[in-house]
């Protein structure tokens, strides 16, 4: 039987706290700054080939704290501010849903649509799925970096065989301390010697 070809490896951020400065819920584009060593690490990745794509549960939408469009307009500012560095990312995906238990009963009928539960909200893999559909990637050599701890579970159950959680000061994990990075530069330092290796998680 002959052998499939490889996809190419991709590396799939989380933005918040991870490529951007954390504000919760942001709402204000003036508040939207690149985090130190972010543009670096992408333009890095730009030179040798390696798609970046944004993948980010962005459920204020479905709370009212700010409109669909404000997400998009965010995303123009970050593409903005990285290619002020020479770098920029190769897809933009997020998930405005949020599941509707818990939610208060007065809650505008018009946020109706996004309090569902989806498979593209993070831990769900959808939107990573979707990432590397889109990029021609291979979840067997592409990892994700982000902040959380469901980050790293949404790359796992894509089938990602890496992921590296940003653990700043104060924040607890329960993933293996050896998934902890202090950047997402050093996730993708970490994860350039992964593919200098031939790193695969599956056999060829």
């Amino acid at each position: 039987m002959k052998k499939m070809k490889k996809g190419r490896p991709v590396v799939l951020a989380d933005r918040d706290g991870t490529l951007i400065r954390d504000v919760p819920y942001l709402s204000r584009i003036e508040d939207i700054a690149l985090l130190p060593g972010v543009a670096e690490a992408i333009r890095d990745l730009n030179r040798l080939g390696i798609p970046v794509a944004l993948v980010t549960n962005q459920s204020g939408v479905a709370r009212g704290y700010f409109p669909e469009s404000f997400v998009l307009e965010s995303h123009s500012r970050l593409m903005e501010l990285l290619a002020e560095e020479g770098a920029t990312l190769q897809g933009l995906y997020y998930c405005p849903h949020l599941p509707p238990e818990g939610e208060p009963s007065e809650a505008d009928p018009a946020l109706s649509r996004y309090r569902r539960v989806c498979g593209c909200r993070k831990p769900g893999p959808d939107l990573i799925l979707r990432a590397l559909a889109d990029l021609g990637g291979d979840p067997a050599r592409s990892v994700v970096i982000g902040d959380a701890d469901r980050d790293l579970e949404a790359g796992e159950a894509a089938g990602c065989a890496q992921g590296y959680r940003i653990l700043g000061e104060g924040r607890e994990s329960a993933l293996h301390p050896s998934l902890h990075v202090a950047s997402f530069a050093e996730g993708v330092e970490h994860f350039l010697a992964f593919l200098e290796k031939g790193g695969s998680s599956r056999e060829d």
